[in-house]
Formats: structure tokens, C-alpha cells, sequence
């Protein structure tokens, strides 16, 4: 029997996590994967898949910290190779644009974690 439902199972990785990228269900991709800012919702209101158990801890912040400095290093070295600002400009623009980058990135990396820790089905406290 074939299953034509329009939702991902486990092993759709990508388009699990493009949906988590979105803030929505990697399952369904129709249901909110947050409560607030960076708590995810315990369980999709839309389709029912939990969500509680799932802990990412540290590496959303890593790879938004790998994002942000790949993206903002080469921007400055290029902006001071052509165009020399004075230093105080580097000290607002930089740190500005690093926050504002960080805060934009860090849920989207978060849901898209957590969908790929939801297709794996790791919940974040696996032992070795």
C-alpha cells in the first residue's frame, strides 16, 4: 500500500529540516516547532508529534557562531581593505551586525537541529 500523505516520514531528512529551518513541524510542516523565541512546543499542534524529549543544547549556538563569523569576517577584511574606516566604525558596525545576525540565525539553526534530531531519533542524551 502506498502512503500518499503530503507529510515527510523520519527519513526525509532535508525536507524535515527545511521545515525546522521555518520554525514549523519537520513532520507535518504545518505546525509551529516554537512556543516563544527558542523554546520548542512540547508537541505540533497540527499533527501531534512530540517534541519534549528532544534537547539540542549546545549546538544550535555553535553553528550559529560558525554562521555569523563565516559571514561576517570576510566582510569586514573587506570593508577595511577598501575602504579604511576609522576604528570606531568597525566598533558599531560589527558588533551590531553581529547581534542582529545571531538573533536572526539561532532559531531557524535550532529548528533545523531539531528536525534533523527528530529524523535520527536522538533525543540529546544518548551516552557512549
Amino acid at each position: 500500500m502506498q502512503n500518499n500523505s503530503p507529510t515527510p516520514d523520519r527519513g526525509d531528512v532535508y525536507l524535515a529540516m527545511w521545515h525546522g529551518l521555518l520554525g514549523r513541524c519537520p513532520r507535518c510542516g504545518r505546525g509551529s516547532l516554537f512556543n516563544r523565541y527558542l523554546k520548542p512546543t512540547a508537541t505540533c499542534g497540527h499533527c501531534g508529534e512530540h517534541f519534549d524529549r528532544i534537547r539540542t543544547d549546545d549546538i544550535a549556538p555553535y553553528f550559529t557562531i560558525l554562521v555569523v563569523g563565516h559571514l561576517t569576517v570576510p566582510l569586514i577584511l573587506s570593508v577595511e581593505r577598501l575602504y579604511a574606516p576609522p576604528v570606531w566604525v568597525h566598533w558599531i558596525v560589527w558588533p551590531a551586525l553581529a547581534v542582529l545576525l545571531s538573533l536572526l540565525t539561532l532559531p531557524r539553526l535550532k529548528g533545523a537541529v531539531l528536525a534533523w534530531m527528530w529524523c535520527l531519533g536522538l533525543r540529546g542524551d544518548e551516552q557512549h
